[in-house]
């Protein structure tokens, strides 16, 4: 049921929410944050302010648009918060040697008035349109998937100045301030995980690097590298040069268990790069057993010691960067994340950080097992599952302060414009 009341949430959405009373300064703030995350978390078919604010109960779009726009708070002390109370548990506590993913994701925005807004690659749609790009940092330990931190990327067209604009910076620059927001925690992750967008960055690598951080990533198939052939020979090449070249022997299969099990290829060639010393380890996946035979080549770097760079651990690791894919599709899916009705950066960070409340909330209550014990019959696997068995409390609640309200029931759906009756 799309409609739903603050004074009829249940208990243990109110329990959750005090852990954050400390965020807030007034008490109009804290009602605030409790009824933006109950509509973000709410069936309504769309999650921006106009549509919270329509079908809840006693609140009012001023008072949310105040609360993201105009009242003083921080979006970054609300995210350090939440990854305090992740820690405060034994079941949410983040496990030492995670996987640190570091991703972008857009959508499309139209006009140019909104904060960031340019033309540049969208992800999600597969090409270059009119749109709003975020960089991510996710964390993923084997048992959850967890977002961490994210920062608005301002395209250069959106700038005053363009790219000589001083609030204008690169992805892996972003990327690099992002992981230190990590470490600066404490955070030590055990891997960090890139796409060609980052792994074919040489600064980026180097960055890492100097931070004692390893990492595994992606690489276009026209980067030139240096590596010995079968006989000793000294040879510079591309990288799809270099896989052509390659005997089929020398690679590996390594079956990988996804949603739909399949089995990769695999070889590993120790390569020299311009601009870095020593050599690195290159893995070339395809997903035939022949380089001709083969529609999909990932090639990937790692500063992983050869020896345990195996095939098997390249293709595990690398695999775990779809658990980001994983949370952009459940965030925009069901938590509107690219749904908002505000134009400038500090607003739209603010919505994204509610956004990754939201999301915490149902996945601190799964792995808690509130939700299971007293909302369902079944296991919870899936982040729809349990965000359903919440909604289910929801609605039970709401239908119990309906029979008892129904005269508040009745004045609301009046100043839509409707009859109860």
């Amino acid at each position: 049921m799309k409609q739903t009341t603050p004074a009829a949430m249940p208990p243990c959405f109110e329990r959750w929410c005090q852990r954050f009373d400390g965020v807030w300064t007034h008490k109009a703030q804290k009602r605030e944050f409790r009824n933006y995350i109950g509509g973000l978390l709410g069936e309504s078919e769309r999650k921006n302010l106009s549509q919270i604010a329509n079908n809840a109960v006693g609140v009012t779009y001023h008072r949310l648009h105040h609360f993201l726009t105009e009242a003083p708070w921080s979006s970054t002390a609300l995210n350090e918060r939440r990854l305090e109370v992740m820690s405060q548990c034994s079941q949410t506590r983040i496990s030492k040697g995670f996987a640190l993913i570091v991703d972008d994701s857009g959508h499309r925005k139209s006009g140019n008035f909104t904060d960031g807004v340019g033309r540049q690659y969208i992800g999600e749609i597969g090409k270059t349109d009119n749109g709003i790009v975020v960089v991510t940092t996710h964390l993923y330990d084997g048992k959850k998937s967890l977002p961490l931190d994210l920062e608005l990327y301002q395209h250069a067209s959106s700038l005053a100045f363009g790219r000589k604009d001083p609030g204008f910076k690169k992805k892996p620059q972003l990327a690099i301030e992002l992981i230190e927001r990590s470490l600066n925690r404490g955070y030590r992750p055990g891997i960090v995980i890139v796409d060609a967008g980052y792994g074919n960055n040489t600064g980026f690598l180097l960055e890492l690097e100097k931070r004692s951080l390893k990492y595994l990533g992606g690489l276009a198939k026209n980067r030139k590298v240096r590596w010995k052939s079968s006989l000793n020979q000294r040879i510079e090449n591309r990288l799809d040069q270099l896989a052509g070249a390659l005997p089929d022997e020398a690679f590996t299969p390594v079956p990988l268990n996804l949603d739909k099990p399949k089995t990769l290829w695999v070889s590993t060639v120790e390569v020299e790069l311009s601009q870095m010393e020593g050599t690195r380890t290159i893995a070339i996946v395809m997903n035939a057993s022949t380089f001709n035979c083969a529609s999909d080549i990932d090639y990937l770097i790692t500063n992983i010691d050869r020896d345990l760079a195996t095939a098997e651990w390249i293709v595990t690791t690398y695999a775990q960067r779809n658990w980001v894919e994983v949370f952009y599709r459940e965030a925009k899916g069901w938590l509107g994340l690219k749904e908002y009705q505000v134009r400038d950066a500090s607003s739209l960070l603010r919505h994204f950080m509610l956004v990754f409340c939201a999301y915490t909330f149902i996945l601190w209550h799964t792995l808690t097992g509130g939700l299971r014990r007293r909302w369902a019959n079944k296991p919870l696997n899936t982040f729809a599952e349990a965000l359903e068995a919440f909604r289910t409390a929801m609605s039970y609640r709401f239908f119990k302060w309906l029979h008892q309200n129904q005269d508040v029931f009745f004045a609301y759906k009046k100043a839509l414009g409707f009859i109860w009756a």
